[in-house]
Parts: structure tokens; sequence; C-alpha cells
């Protein structure tokens, strides 16, 4: 995690020094691991057998530069709902891309489906020093949906934001909040947090897969560097 926010460089680099240091100590040096295609993991379960709408396997991972954090414990760490143990405070439980690294999950046979309102929801770890929006502490992803893996459609993310915190069309803005994943099903992004996506938004009925590509704001440091995975949940689900 480094810091990328509107507001004043000595309140961002004391919160990037701070934090970095916290997922040193957790993290030691990981290796890289290989991800084969279609690596699947447990999800859990929503009721009966009916799975939990999160993603349940990743297809490709291409790490960048200061990748590392979590590659030990691929795929299950990306796979199903976010562990938030305390709203406000940023999850450990990610998976750093690296500067310009790239994800590709899938769903199973859930499918994503354009419905009323945003139909998924991207978690990373960003966090509002103080509680100020404005302050974001976030890294970008640009998020990209596809229906068959080899075809994709992009939302435009606005990466230099309006300096109020709003970087639109962009996913590790919104920090996640505490909340059961069992029990919030259908998945809501007012009592999730995180970011939301609407198919709508590029004329697109459903998709199978979303890839997330670190959009490499900020130089490299570390092991910890670029997006942090958390996970990805459908909201409207078929």
């Amino acid at each position: 995690m480094i810091a990328r926010a509107a507001g004043p460089g000595a309140v961002r680099h004391a919160f990037g020094a701070t934090l970095l240091s916290l997922l040193a100590g957790c993290s030691g040096s990981p290796a890289a691991v290989d991800i084969g295609a279609a690596v699947a993991g447990a999800g859990g379960t929503a009721s009966g057998s009916e799975p939990l709408p999160y993603a349940e396997s990743i297809v490709s991972f291409e790490p960048g530069e200061g990748a590392g954090y979590n590659q030990d414990k691929l795929p299950d760490i990306a796979l199903g709902p976010p562990q938030v143990m305390t709203e406000g405070v940023p999850s450990l439980d990610v998976v750093s891309l690296g500067s310009g690294g790239e994800i590709v999950l899938g769903f199973g046979e859930q499918v994503i489906v354009d419905g009323p309102g945003p139909d998924f929801v991207v978690f990373e770890n960003p966090f509002w020093p103080g509680g100020n929006a404005a302050k974001v502490y976030a890294e970008l992803g640009e998020i990209s949906v596809s229906d068959d893996g080899e075809s994709w459609t992009t939302f435009a993310c606005d990466e230099a934001g309006d300096g109020e915190g709003h970087f639109a069309g962009c996913a590790g803005v919104t920090p996640t909040r505490a909340y059961d994943p069992v029990t919030l099903v259908p998945l809501d992004p007012a009592q999730s947090g995180g970011d939301a996506f609407d198919l709508a938004e590029l004329g697109v009925s459903s998709a199978r897969f979303v890839k997330i590509r670190d959009l490499a704001t900020l130089p490299p440091a570390g092991t910890t560097s670029g997006f942090d995975l958390d996970a990805i949940g459908i909201v409207n689900v078929k």
C-alpha cells in the first residue's frame, strides 16, 4: 500500500510510512507463485448449497514491479468475500498486484448481469485519514469486464480525480465497511462499501470475468506496491 490522496503531502507520506511498516512486518518476503488458468478456491455458501456471490477462481495473474505481498496465499486470499475485522482499519487480507500488475478473476457458474443500480463491487483496502474522504489513501485500479475471457470492455477511470477524493470509474477508492457477507445477500454496496460498477455504463448485459489493472500512480516500493485486491462481489447475479 502506497498513499495516493488529495491533501497535504506530509499527511500522505506519514500514513504511507506507517502502513508500509505494518505490511512489511506481517508479510516477510513471500516468493512469487505461478497461478495457472482457472485456479479455484473455497468461497463459502450463503444458505444450503448456494455459493456466495463472490469471485471463485483466478484465471490469470501478471504481477507488476513491487508485487509480492501475500502471493504465497493465492488463490484463496483473492477469492470469496472481503475480510473485515474493524471498520475504518485497512485490511491486510489482500494481495498486492505490483506497479502495472494485472489480475483476472472468474465467478464459476455465477454470471454478473445488468440489473437495477450497480452490478458488482470491487474491494481494496483504502481508508480515510481522520474520516476525511477528500484525503483518501488509495491505489487506483482500472476495471474491465468480459463474457468470454477474450474480448474486454473497460470502465473509463479518472485517475486525476477531482481533488475531493473522487476518482470516477476507478477501483481502490471506497473503504470496505464491516458487514456479514453470509447474511448480506444480495450484496448491497451501501452496506458493504467498496467500489460499485454498473454494466449499463458500458452497454454490456453480462460478464463472467473481471480484470483489474494497477494504474501505477506511484513508483513501486518494497513488496506492497500497487492495487491491493481483497475481493470482488456480485450484486446482480444469474
